[in-house]
């Protein structure tokens, strides 16, 4: 015990000198010491630029006071195999769970970071590990349905006694103090970093810092801004450093982060544990270590010393023990919705059914036209909203969600849909699964077939227009190409299959030209006259695996003609349905004729 005493009178001296050696070496390195202010979430191509930077000093909370109690030394149990690494498991210590409301406003925040902003690479554990120091996950998740909390979380009045000296900024709106402010809510913002970060994330059209999604989504924009890379060591250190400007913070979060990679699982809001120890519980102890020292002192001094005790007139008048009419009053504990607000173990009854995707159907190389959609509804078939989806792509294939991931997760809304990102299909042809499942929780999956179909071209046209002649036993001069095209644009990786036919007889006098052209599709596969080569240099009629360039055009191998002479044709069908039959002559040459 002496040890740990010992190490937070230490603490407590030396906390502000290595805080501001830290923020002085960050500043030293050009790394961003806070994040600059934004003016939308991310740009929607995911852009992110630096603006001006808030005044040095500033940090999310203020420097509040934080939770300093430290994760189990045994990690969770390790993921099971094949399971993404984000992805919460059923089994571990209690330090490892986290109220289902709270880890849903985690991941919510996560995903839209990855939409808005994937270049900051934020993981819901990070978010986890800020929250578990900054309020033990909300109380534990003591949070109504919408993720409000059921009584407000403010940090210390930040006077300068203690702890830094903010005057008010919100006229007392969310801390309810007028002349100075306090850190709020579950992500503790401070109320002037609230005005710049917060967002409105479940959708009820009010920005409130007392409001796990709302806080958790803000906090997540503060973590990425000036472009930090969160997948970056050194990006990661500032930005928790911004957060709260202490090492031990750093230390204390990156330890909890850390804990919650390895393993994690949901517990039901109100039953999540609590820490124990904060940050600022040495300015209890430490006044006590003065009082102590006087030397042999005076018997005169123990007489007078025991009256000022006796009159306690001030014990006896002190509204202090008599104000707890605040536990009395807080309808918290008369209104307790989390008892009556299990509408959490809906979640068993939750299951997922198809969200009326169309086909999700792509030629190979592009992006398909429709995105998996899932509803969440519960046993009567209500939607049910902020249920966490994982989708995996299962399979034969080489198709990819947004960001080349095979896997993604998304949170429903209040009609209970979650939509998956945009699927990107590969050169690989075939079928494979779209899978959807709850996230951490053995449900009934839903599967969605998706397919890739060949690249196809509706058009084939010859490139030049030379006659196509050779004399027996040469080669033709010219090497013929073609141009493939779909719906207009140039088609490029179209499989083509080239054969050497002879030609039908002709039709009779007075056939119609619809004879004409079926006797176009009667010609016969040749067994002498024109060929190409094969590798060994024999002759083949029939040429498959040719494909398009990327500018959709096909040049052939070199023709040979052998000793044959007469009008065959080359006909060539490309994935699609498009053909071309191009003429090709073998004749003697002329000779020449004598002069008179």
């Amino acid at each position: 015990m002496a040890p740990h005493i010992g190490r937070r009178l230490r603490r407590g001296a030396t906390t502000t000198a290595i805080a501001a050696a830290a923020v002085a070496a960050l500043s030293a390195s050009q790394g961003p010491g806070v994040p600059s202010t934004p003016t939308t979430d991310a740009s929607p191509s995911g852009d992110r630029t630096a603006e001006a930077s808030t005044p040095p000093g500033d940090s999310a909370t203020g420097d509040s006071p934080y939770y300093t109690d430290l994760p189990p030394l045994k990690s969770p149990a390790p993921l099971q195999p094949g399971t993404s690494s984000n992805l919460p498991v059923v089994t571990g210590p209690a330090e490892a769970g986290i109220p289902a409301t709270v880890l849903a406003a985690y991941q919510q925040a996560e995903q839209h970071l990855r939409d808005t902003d994937p270049g900051c690479n934020l993981p819901w554990q990070l978010l986890a590990g800020i929250g578990k120091v900054e309020s033990g996950q909300a109380r534990g998740g003591k949070v109504s349905a919408d993720g409000t909390t059921l009584s407000p979380i403010l940090g210390p009045v930040l006077n300068g006694v203690g702890f830094a000296n903010i005057s008010d900024t919100d006229n007392g709106a969310y801390d309810g103090d007028t002349t100075h402010d306090r850190a709020v809510g579950p992500m503790q913002f401070i109320p002037s970093t609230w005005a710049t970060w917060g967002r409105d994330a479940n959708g009820d059209g009010r920005k409130d810092p007392n409001n796990i999604y709302d806080a958790a989504r803000s906090a997540g924009l503060y973590l990425c801004a000036g472009g930090r890379d969160l997948a970056v060591k050194g990006d990661l250190d500032r930005a928790i450093l911004s957060y709260n400007r202490s090492t031990e913070y750093l230390r204390t979060v990156l330890s909890w982060f850390d804990f919650y990679r390895n393993g994690s699982h949901q517990v039901p809001d109100g039953t999540g544990t609590l820490p124990d120890n904060r940050s600022d519980d040495d300015r209890v102890t430490l006044p006590v270590q003065n009082p102590g020292m006087p030397a042999t002192p005076s018997p005169a001094k123990p007489p007078t010393s025991k009256p000022k005790p006796v009159t306690p007139t001030k014990p006896t008048t002190p509204t202090k023990p008599t104000t707890p009419t605040k536990p009395t009053t807080p309808t918290k504990p008369t209104v307790p919705t989390k008892p009556t607000t299990p509408t959490k173990p809906t979640p068993v009854a939750v299951r997922l059914k198809d969200g009326g995707s169309g086909p999700l159907t792509a030629t190979a190389g592009t992006a398909f036209a429709e995105r998996a959609r899932i509803v969440a509804v519960d046993a009567t078939g209500k939607p049910v909203a902020k249920v966490t989806v994982t989708f995996q792509l299962v399979g034969d294939t080489d198709a990819r969600f947004t960001g080349g991931a095979t896997s993604a997760r998304g949170v429903s809304g209040a009609d209970g849909t979650v939509t998956a990102p945009a699927l990107q299909a590969g050169e690989k042809t075939g079928t494979f699964t779209v899978r959807a499942t709850i996230s951490g929780r053995p449900t009934t999956a839903v599967d969605l077939t998706a397919k890739v179909t060949e690249r196809q071209a509706d058009t084939l046209v010859r490139v030049g227009d030379k006659e196509l002649t050779a004399a027996p036993g040469t080669e033709f001069a010219e090497l013929i190409g073609v141009k493939a095209t779909h719906k207009g644009v140039l088609a490029p990786g179209v499989a083509v299959t080239a054969t050497l036919l002879a030609p039908a007889p002709p039709a009779e006098a007075g056939a119609d030209a619809d004879a004409d052209a079926g006797a176009e599709t009667d010609a016969k596969p040749l067994d002498k006259g024109p060929y190409f080569k094969d590798a060994e240099g024999k002759p083949v009629r029939v040429l498959t695996g040719l494909t398009t360039g990327k500018d959709g055009i096909l040049t052939l191998p070199k023709l040979h003609a052998d000793d044959t002479t007469g009008t065959f044709l080359l006909r060539l069908e490309a994935a699609g349905g498009a053909t071309l039959t191009v003429e090709l002559t073998v004749k003697a040459p002329q000779e020449a004729t004598p002069a008179p």
